[in-house]
């Protein structure tokens, strides 16, 4: 009979047997990742594995989404291989420990700017991302996960491919791992298939001797996953202004690559437990985090999306698993050092194909044709620049501008008036469609000033003047008029645009009465 807990503020029950053996499937996942993703700008394996642990082990606690696991990240570790440059064009023939105080130095800051945008509640703009950028997205991380396999299939230290046994013995024990993974749930859901499927694979190399690629061998020569808890690393930096304007440039990137792909995973997770995050509690966790990473000799990160779907696919929806990962990954690296540097890295492998096949939304590719075609657009160039330059915030922040700037020109496109002159002489026009930036020039081609009466009505009911671009057009329209004596009526507007139409105030007749309430952006 399953044991169910409350566990901490989660209010859902938790399932021990289900989060425990998650959580071990996520440890064990996150060892050769956060090795990888140390070497990126060349840290030690352990600089990768102290952040993974404390940032699992912080969000998972304390973050805005239960059952999302966060480490140490590519994404973020990219930004470090930028520092170290600026750091070595600066301060030529600075030492790798002192770099290393830098980059402690600019997590923590990161950290802290994290905290604050959470605190400020910023983290609510994450809603302004829309749907085809979140499709964009997910497939890029989908295919960066899967390109990042690629390099296990290569001979050590070269670029040539395995070849011989070695290529069908990697081939079939990463085929075995995707085929556990995938089969078992079929069968039973007791225990989690990506788990079952690392300790038969596990077994079939260990028991048989076979010759494969290990953990170990991911690993530059001497160096070890053996550690102890993480030392207290105080960044030993001068805290000069020189320094400042070294690294909070860099410091800033961290906390925005770091709190937009947290969120982007904290949304994606949201939409498969059909549960409801909260973005700024995550901001703060994410924060907290990466200042206690720097603080105890971890390279920061963020959420990571291929473990956090191991977690939630494995059936985990509760602190508890993040919590066990992070405590696990801490054992392996205090106790189990050598046994996880044994793991064929074939198990490991297929594991993370698996989740680069669950995390592509195949669906998109229905939408081709049934969404508009600017979508599309934003969508597969998000997942371009996503896959190619492994930039997120780039590729999001270039994908909401693609659909603001499309929407905005679909919406000006939307602008119309409806003429007619009544019995006494006097012409209206109706206006369809808001007034803003985007409409003000076929706003403005649809008047015949020329050709008018000496009085015509400007009907505001079925429009809205949305900002200051929209009210300067009705201002120079007015002038227009008022230059060939003839006079305006303008009716239905709010009272904020009223107040702003200063220079043509002589000539304008509003009737008030008439006005709904509503409010311009006028600020």
């Amino acid at each position: 009979m399953k044991k169910y807990l409350n566990l901490f503020d989660f209010k859902q029950k938790v399932d021990y047997k289900t989060e425990i053996l998650s959580g071990l499937t996520v440890a064990l996942a996150l060892v050769p990742e956060a090795i990888a993703f140390a070497l990126i700008p060349g840290f030690s394996p352990l600089t990768g594995l102290y952040a993974a642990f404390v940032l699992a082990l912080i969000t998972s606690i304390f973050g805005g989404r239960p059952g999302m696991i966060s480490g140490a990240t590519g994404a973020v570790a990219v930004v470090f291989i930028g520092l170290i440059l600026e750091l070595k064009r600066n301060f030529p023939g600075i030492e790798p420990e002192s770099i290393l105080n830098y980059v402690f130095a600019t997590v923590i800051i990161a950290g802290v700017l994290q905290i604050l945008a959470g605190v400020l509640r910023l983290g609510k703009f994450i809603r302004l991302v829309p749907h085809p950028v979140m499709f964009g997205f997910v497939n890029g991380l989908a295919i960066i996960i899967f390109m990042a396999q690629f390099p296990n299939f290569y001979q050590k230290g070269t670029d040539s491919l395995l070849e011989g046994s070695s290529m069908y013995i990697m081939l079939g024990l990463t085929l075995l791992t995707m085929l556990i993974i995938w089969g078992l749930p079929k069968l039973t859901k007791a225990v989690p298939s990506s788990l079952v499927a690392i300790i038969v694979v596990s077994a079939i190399v260990l028991g048989f001797g076979i010759d494969t690629l290990t953990v170990a061998d991911t690993m530059k020569e001497g160096e070890s996953i053996k550690g102890g808890f993480p030392p207290i690393s105080i960044p030993n930096i001068p805290f000069t202004l020189e320094t400042i304007k070294i690294i909070f440039p860099y410091a800033a990137i961290v906390a925005g690559v770091g709190l937009i792909e947290s969120l982007l995973t904290l949304n994606i997770i949201d939409e498969i437990t059909d549960t409801r995050g909260s973005g700024n509690k995550e901001c703060v966790a994410q924060g907290t985090a990466n200042i206690l990473s720097g603080f105890l000799s971890g390279m920061g990160g963020c959420a990571m999306i291929g473990q956090s779907l191991i977690n939630t696919s494995s059936g985990a929806r509760a602190r508890l698993s993040g919590i066990t990962a992070a405590v696990m990954l801490l054992v392996f690296i205090m106790f189990g050092s050598n046994l996880i540097e044994q793991l064929p890295m074939a198990a490991l492998v297929g594991l993370m194909f698996m989740v680069a096949i669950g995390t592509f939304e195949w669906a998109s590719f229905k939408t081709f044709r049934k969404m508009p075609n600017s979508d599309v657009i934003v969508m597969v160039l998000v997942t371009l620049i996503t896959a190619i330059t492994h930039n997120l915030a780039v590729a999001v922040l270039l994908g909401v501008i693609i659909s603001a700037l499309a929407y905005s020109w679909e919406n000006a496109k939307r602008i119309r008036a409806r003429k007619h002159v009544d019995d006494n002489g006097v012409k209206h026009y109706e206006i369809f469609g808001p007034l803003f930036f985007g409409s003000t020039t076929l706003f403005n081609e649809k008047f015949d000033v020329q050709g008018d009466p000496d009085e015509i009505i400007i009907d505001f009911k079925d429009s809205r003047v949305a900002d200051m671009s929209g009210i300067e057009a009705l201002n120079k329209l007015t002038e227009r008029y008022q230059k060939v004596g003839k006079k305006v009526h303008l009716r239905h507007l709010s009272k904020d645009c009223i107040r702003l139409l200063k220079n043509a105030d002589d000539i304008i007749d509003v009737n008030v009465l008439e006005d709904p309430t509503y409010k311009v952006v006028a600020k």
